[in-house]
Formats: structure tokens, sequence, C-alpha cells
């Protein structure tokens, strides 16, 4: 390894550390629906995008829900990627006139994309055209990597011990019905409570009654 190489991963690793604390926190805000600081500047845009999508953000989904609309969402991924790729030929943005991408390399790039290993099993330059690589690649390796964050977001969500029921889109949290084992332990220690209280009246009523028949005064 050269020392320029080395000095490029000394300074890629520096810069990770320092980021991942603000940047570790700015997205657990943006998970649980608080506040942050782009709001103000982008809250407009991502209430537009919602409202032509027609997505209520303060809605609810369940699991099966969740698990078939990421399995939809990704599959237009790689319809899409596999649709340029067979397409460019015919597409603009093809100034060196490319042909099609042979089918079995156009779905294995599509596959890989959309599963974010981005696996080329190509030469970009010499196969791709340039909008071929701006709609379909690089949009997918954001799209993908996007999807496989929201994930492992709804897994971490799942894994609470105190699941409250929380907005899917927008990933706010919204106070939940407590759960029936809450409940029963909330009346067991209350019947219990009752209990103990009813026991000590017990027994001090029986002692002032012994007391009584015996001409003494209960303390």
């Amino acid at each position: 390894m050269t020392a320029n190489g080395a000095l490029q991963l000394v300074f890629y690793l520096v810069v990770l550390l320092v980021l991942a604390k603000p940047l570790g926190a700015y997205m657990a805000r943006v998970y649980e629906g608080r506040r942050v600081a782009l709001d103000r500047a982008l809250g407009w845009l991502e209430r537009l995008i919602y409202k032509v999508s027609g997505i209520n953000p303060k809605a609810e989904m369940g699991w099966k829900t969740y698990a078939v609309t990421m399995l939809l969402f990704n599959l237009a991924g790689v319809l899409a990627v596999y649709a340029f790729q067979r397409l460019q030929g015919v597409l603009p943005l093809n100034p060196a006139g490319l042909g099609a991408v042979s089918p079995d390399s156009s779905f294995n790039t599509a596959v890989s994309f959309a599963t974010n290993t981005n696996w080329q099993g190509y030469g970009g330059e010499t196969t791709m055209s340039y909008l071929t690589q701006m709609l379909a690649l690089t949009v997918q390796n954001f799209m993908s990597a996007a999807s496989g964050m929201a994930v492992a977001v709804a897994l971490i969500r799942g894994s609470r011990v105190a699941r409250p029921r929380r907005s899917a889109t927008s990933g706010s949290i919204s106070p939940g019905r407590p759960s029936t084992s809450s409940c029963r332990c909330r009346l067991s220690s209350r019947w219990f409570s009752s209990l103990r209280v009813s026991c000590r009246r017990s027994a001090h009523t029986r002692k002032s009654r012994w007391c009584s028949r015996h001409n003494t005064t209960s303390r």
C-alpha cells in the first residue's frame, strides 16, 4: 500500500468516527418522528410527496402490509433497471450508440442493485448509456440502501419490549393501548394491597372485641 492510500484510509476512518455520534443522533430523531433542523427547509416537500402519493403519514401499517409493500417496491426497482438496460438502444442520452444489454446481464445487474450488492459484470462506460447509469443504476443505489434501512428500523421497533403504536410512514410514536399482561399486573397488585388493608382492619376489629370483653382498651 502506498502512502497516499494509507492516508486516505486514515482520513476516512477519522471522518467516520467524528460523524458517527451527530449523524446517529440525527437519524434517531428522524426515525422517532421528532423535529429536526431540516423540517423547515424540506418539510413542505415531504408533505407534498405524501399528498401526491395519497399517503397518510399518521396511518398505521401492520407487518404483513409492510412486508408486501417492501417486496413490491423492490420488485418495481428490479423491473425498472432491467427495462432501462434492455431498451437503452432506443432511449435518449446514448451518444455512443450502445445497444441493448443482454438479458442475462440485465437481470443480474437489476437483482444485484436491488439487493444492494451492486455486482457489476460489465464495463460501465462501454456497456451502459448515460441515461441507464443515471436513472437506473444511480437511483437504485440510493433506493435499495434506503429500503434496507427502513427494514432495519422496522425490525428494531418490533424487537422492543414495550410496543407503543407507531406511524408506519412518518415514524412518529403514538401512545398505544396497554397490554393485557400489564393490566393484569396492576390489577393483581391492587388486589393484594386491598387484601392487606382488609386483613389489618379485620385483625384490629378482633382485637378490639377481645379487649372490650375483658374491659381493656386496645392500643
